[in-house]
């Protein structure tokens, strides 16, 4: 007996399939965060130490590293990576349209 399993092809950005207010946003804090976390341990830092380095408080740095990113704004973070000595650059792309738009309103 074989059953048929549905399966959903992903958009991309996982904050968006699961139905985020702003999954581009959410998608760039986490990019972000991974960057200051690979930084962190590759520096091993205590939480305290990159406390000091980043101008947060101790439990500001626990919550960077364990994804609870709800009081963080990108600029917060992007000062973080500053604050660590890396630049951030913005590139602006124009985005590909989608093939399934394309067959809608074909």
């Amino acid at each position: 007996m074989t059953s048929a399993k549905k399966v959903t092809v992903g958009s991309g950005n996982v904050f968006a399939d699961l139905g985020f207010a702003n999954p581009e946003e959410e998608l760039l804090k986490a990019k972000l965060i991974r960057e200051i976390r690979s930084i962190i341990k590759r520096r091993k830092l205590t939480q305290a130490k990159a406390a000091v380095i980043l101008g947060l408080k101790q439990p500001d740095v626990s919550a960077l590293v364990t994804g609870r990113v709800g009081k963080f704004s990108i600029d917060r973070l992007v000062r973080c990576l500053d604050r660590l000595d890396y630049k951030v650059d913005v590139v602006v792309r124009h985005k590909p349209r989608r093939t399934a738009t394309r067959a809608a309103a074909a």
